[in-house]
């Protein structure tokens, strides 16, 4: 999942539509969508154009993204906005406008953005198992949604320092990757903006759909860490897929660490070293929570249903069941039964429906089938505790039952309502009884 690093492929579609001469960064936006305008068409809506969507300079007051959910038409809501300032003018983080501009791709080349992408970017990238959201009429979200593997965000890069050449093919013209790298407008920040060019990544000025960087590197970024880094003077692209409470902390360690090691001369050979790192990069994983594989309260629970109280979430009844080293948690409500199996502190995966996982940060999602890898342990004789890691995703979600007597409370916690607070996970825990 990668958030907002969506923006830098909505503008690379953008790239191979005006290369192909389906439109112009010039071109108006109103001049697109005759059908979808206001009765009143002010001033600066005439003036918006292609190119004040590709670099956030909308002229809104506000990002727009929140007044579209809940539309049929984001087009429409979109183009009903005020617009204050005149476009071009200032900065203001909007995915929105992205949006926006996935509307025109698909509106001038009759495909959507991800499929419009399949012959001209993923395809000669050897890149698959790209899935992408759509708003309610089928348009990619643009600003979001994109789902990649860490590696595709490792070869985008690596085209985009080779000037949109890939095996001796100029797939994306070198003119167009200059033109959407390179300083478009400043971000504000006021009486400290000299202060900010000093220590921020993200006020050393917006291109289209990309960032500027320190060091005199670019970016696309997505939220909790999503980074695709391509470092031009040090023949350099950095791919990274996290859950981060700083993703200014991420490119401060790189900037600290990797960038100082970067040499012009190729590096030794060092056995000892090569063989620490394959080591190193072999035994990489997530270990599952360790406590105690079984309980005198299995016997007793497992199977059975617990009748659970009122709640937010119309959830009737949930059930745990222990066989075979896994726990399989069951919950119905009003609409259906789902589940998740857990290995006992090992991984074991699946793909899950359960509703309100996983954490859901945007409209819609990863869907009805998420791919989980869950496990589970007892904390203590009548603590159990599961651990759903949305493998798609950076995220997970800790599942806790505490046990007492024929009474179950359940409780959920997301991994970002640990990691930002102001991410609070909505879920109110799940009070059940048996029989």
């Amino acid at each position: 999942m990668l958030y907002s690093l969506s923006k830098s492929f909505t503008s690379t579609a953008v790239g191979f539509a005006v290369a192909e001469k389906r439109l112009t960064v010039d071109d108006h936006v109103t001049t697109l969508f005759p059908d979808d305008l206001p009765e009143k068409i002010g001033d600066n809506l005439t003036a918006l154009k292609v190119k004040d969507l590709l670099t956030m300079s909308v002229g809104h007051a506000e990002d727009s993204t929140g007044k579209l959910w809940g539309e049929q038409n984001w087009v429409r809501k979109f183009l009903s906005l005020p617009i204050q300032n005149p476009p071009g003018t200032a900065f203001l983080y909007n995915s929105g406008a992205t949006y926006m501009l996935s509307a025109i791709v698909q509106k001038v080349t009759g495909q959507k953005v991800i499929d419009y992408l399949k012959h001209r970017l993923f395809a000669p990238l050897d890149i698959e198992g790209a899935t992408w959201e759509v708003c309610p009429r089928g348009i990619n979200t643009g600003g979001w949604g994109l789902k990649l593997r860490t590696e595709a965000l490792a070869k985008f890069g690596q085209l985009y320092l080779q000037k949109g050449n890939w095996n001796g093919k100029q797939i994306l013209p070198a003119a167009w990757v200059e033109k959407a790298t390179t300083f478009k407008i400043q971000q504000p920040g006021g009486s400290d903006l000299e202060r900010l060019k000093q220590q921020s990544d993200w006020h050393q000025g917006y291109c289209y759909q990309f960032w500027r960087c320190r060091h005199h590197a670019f970016r696309g970024d997505g939220a909790f860490g999503q980074f695709t880094i391509v470092m031009p003077e040090q023949d350099a692209v950095i791919a990274v897929t996290s859950e981060s409470p700083s993703m200014q902390g991420e490119l401060d360690l790189i900037w600290e660490h990797l960038l100082p090691s970067m040499k012009n001369d190729c590096l030794p050979a060092n056995r000892d070293s090569q063989k620490h790192l394959t080591h190193e990069l072999s035994s990489l994983a997530l270990a599952p929570t360790k406590g105690q594989i079984s309980s005198p309260t299995t016997p007793r629970i497992s199977g059975e249903r617990f009748k659970v109280e009122m709640n937010k979430g119309n959830v009737e009844e949930v059930s745990l069941h222990f066989q075979n080293h896994a726990c399989v948690f069951a919950l119905k409500d009003n609409k259906g039964e789902y589940s998740v199996t857990c290995g006992l502190e090992k991984w074991t995966e699946g793909v899950t429906s359960m509703p309100g996982t996983p954490p859901k940060l945007t409209a819609g999602a990863l869907g009805p089938n998420s791919k989980v890898a869950a496990s589970a342990t007892w904390l203590d004789e009548n603590t159990f505790e599961m651990t759903w890691r949305f493998i798609e995703t950076p995220h997970h979600d800790t599942v806790t039952c505490h046990f007492d007597g024929d009474k179950v409370k359940i409780e959920f916690m997301n991994s970002l309502a640990k990691l930002a607070p102001s991410h609070k996970d909505l879920r109110p825990p799940l009070v059940g009884k048996l029989g």
